[in-house]
């Protein structure tokens, strides 16, 4: 019987007349890999705060080892949203000061310091100035820094928030390792593809715990389907979408940037597929293709939610301007744009178009170039060469007629914290030159739309990530302009609210707006019309989300076996790591040649190693195996 590490009993916790945890009952074993997964304010923190003992429960128990919580807090890491390192500290020097903090024998901290540092690929770096680390970098520190303590439990309260794709998977590379020597790991995560690493998800809502188990049951839970309905355009899919959601049958429908996905119950998946293919034709819109797959972890999600809080949807935005008719003109472009800082060049002959109207993704890992490139095609940083076009111009983007067609959502300066959100509104729609008879409107949607209407007197910094964000996009998109950069708009931001944001991108787009976006979520950049990844400075991959998966190399096998551990060892010794991840109960494979032949082979490694063989099949690859793969070549190449 395994041995049981965290248990919850009716843990309660209330602030005032607001109870954040209501009667949270589940354990979680030694060695296990547990996420959470809920919007703002669901009570993950809260819980995590708990497990901690940096805060005590109202009422029940919270147990670590049979001990409660606070008795534990040695035997616990926690690594918080705000964690913050020392930047002016090396990577070894905010080693030794967490590990002076929390009594670690200081004749230890340094070996365990670098072990972990090998472990997550850092050891080159520990002389290196902290403030100096990319994103990704900073966050594995942290792991560190948590675990040299050496705890039984690590507490991650959001852990990826920033990180870019290729430094996501190693972190979670690192987390089955840490699981593998016996480490529990309970995680919270806005990313519903992270969630499919786990062993086992909650789903949280309003203090409570509405759906707990694997992955792969919860999947089978919805006794539904997924169809993808492959379109040529989806410019104009709004009203066709609306009619489908009201259809018999439907459970789900979400826009993607080439197709449309409609969750249908087991019993009506033909019916509803002829029901759809007949409402988009009466609509004029053609369906390419259509595929059927499993429910994603996002479907389950939100389903799960809008059946115990079917909130009522945000009105529409108050729009003033005419739709934009001239779809077919640039209105994003750059023509090979290079930045060079000294002699160091940020962007490498980059060229790209945006039409009016169309949503284009542009993807790379940190340090690739991508707000560099953004603060250049917006006419904040002048290029060293080349030429840019902005709302429909070429050269004079800096023009006060073009920069009020302009909204900018910036990844790292959005908000005023010392102001109240209404105070920020309010700067906002004059920066931007809202008229004043339609500013009061505008500032009420958007205060709908982030969820916080009666909080508008509220200290802005005090805000949780995902609301902030919210109140930014608001901000952004007041002036109704005609081109839109967003520069990783949903960071940390929730999967109902993400679909909040992206309902709106879409009908900004159906209005005419060019959208430019970046995100490290790249589930979500399949909502895109278009993709461009960047890597070291330079454009290396552009098409439809469809067509830089097919140009994607080899094939993704995803094998089920019994002893997953052991799988994961065989695999990562017999080939290049990157090309097996870990997703809770599956693991992904991606193999050149034969895909039937490479079943065969890889069918018979593993159960020749002994790891129980379920079944081994070809999956389509994700957006994220394809970013990986062609960063990988990039990388080769060089």
């Amino acid at each position: 019987m395994a041995e049981v590490a965290v248990a919850l009993r009716d843990l309660r916790k209330r602030y005032g007349d607001i109870e954040a945890v209501r009667g949270l009952t589940f354990e979680v074993e030694r060695g296990e890999i547990f996420g959470f997964i809920g919007p703002d304010g669901a009570g993950k923190t809260t819980t995590f705060q708990i497990l901690a003992g940096v805060m005590n429960p109202t009422s029940g128990r919270a147990e670590v080892f049979g001990q409660s919580a606070r008795d534990a807090r040695l035997r616990t890491g926690y690594l918080t949203q705000g964690f913050t390192l020392y930047h002016d500290l090396t990577v070894m020097e905010n080693i030794r000061y967490i590990g002076d903090l929390r009594l670690a024998p200081r004749e230890t901290v340094v070996a365990r310091g670098r072990h972990y540092l090998q472990l997550f690929g850092m050891a080159p770096f520990e002389d290196r100035l902290a403030g100096n680390l990319s994103g990704g970098m900073q966050k594995k520190l942290a792991l560190a820094c948590a675990l040299v303590p050496q705890p039984n439990v690590l507490l991650l309260d959001e852990p990826t928030t920033g990180v870019d794709p290729v430094s996501r998977r190693e972190f979670w590379d690192s987390l089955a390792r840490l699981s593998d020597e016996g480490l529990t790991i309970l995680v919270a995560t806005p990313y519903l593809d992270e969630a499919e690493r786990c062993n086992r998800v909650a789903f949280m809502h309003l203090g409570e715990i509405k759906e707990l188990d694997t992955p792969d049951r919860l999947r089978t839970s919805m006794h539904a389907h997924r169809l993808e309905l492959y379109l040529d355009d989806l410019r104009h899919v709004g009203a066709a979408v609306r009619a489908i959601e009201a259809r018999p049958g439907v459970i789900d429908v979400q826009r993607f940037g080439d197709r449309l996905d409609v969750l249908a119950e087991d019993a009506r998946v033909e019916v509803v597929e002829r029901d759809v293919i007949s409402v988009l034709a009466g609509e004029g819109i053609a369906v390419g293709e259509v595929r059927t797959d499993e429910p994603t972890l996002e479907n389950v999600f939100v389903a799960s939610i809008r059946a115990t809080d079917p909130a009522p949807p945000c009105g529409p935005f108050p729009m003033q301007r005419p739709p934009v008719s001239a779809t077919s003109e640039i209105a994003i472009g750059a023509a090979a744009l290079t930045k060079r800082f000294g002699t160091f060049t940020a962007v490498d002959g980059l060229s790209l178009d945006v039409r009016f109207g169309e949503i284009y993704g542009l993807l790379g890992a940190n340090g690739a170039g991508k707000t560099t490139t953004i603060r250049m095609l917006c006419g904040l940083l002048a290029p060293t060469q080349g030429t840019t076009t902005l709302a429909g111009v070429t050269g004079n983007v800096r023009s006060p007629d073009v920069r009020r067609r302009v909204g900018y959502m910036s990844q790292k300066f959005s908000l005023y914290d010392d102001l109240t959100i209404a105070e920020n509104l309010e700067f906002f729609a004059g920066v931007y030159g809202v008229p004043p008879g339609v500013r009061s409107e505008k500032i009420a949607w958007v205060l709908e739309f982030a969820g916080l209407r009666g909080k508008e007197d509220e200290i802005t910094g005090s805000l949780p990530g995902g609301w902030k964000q919210r109140v930014a996009f608001g901000s952004a998109i007041m002036h109704e302009p005609t081109v839109l950069f967003l520069d990783e708009p949903t960071s940390g931001v929730d999967p109902i609210a993400r679909r909040a944001f992206w309902g709106m991108i879409d009908q900004l787009a159906e209005s005419g707006t060019a959208v430019l976006v970046t995100t490290h979520y790249l589930e979500e950049a399949e909502q895109c019309n278009r993709l461009g990844f960047m890597a070291a400075g330079k454009l290396i991959e552009q098409g439809t989300p469809t067509e830089v998966k097919s140009r994607q190399r080899g094939s993704l096998l995803e094998a089920r076996v019994r002893d997953v551990r052991r799988a994961l060892d065989v695999l990562h010794a017999a080939m290049d790591r990157r090309r097996v991840s870990l997703f809770g109960d599956r693991l992904h494979v991606v193999v050149d040649g034969d895909p039937q032949a490479a079943i065969r082979d890889l069918s018979e490694r593993l159960e020749k190693a002994g790891c129980g063989v379920i079944g081994v099949r070809q999956a389509q690859f994700s957006l994220e195996d394809v970013f990986i793969g062609a960063v990988e070549r990039v990388g080769t190449a060089a």
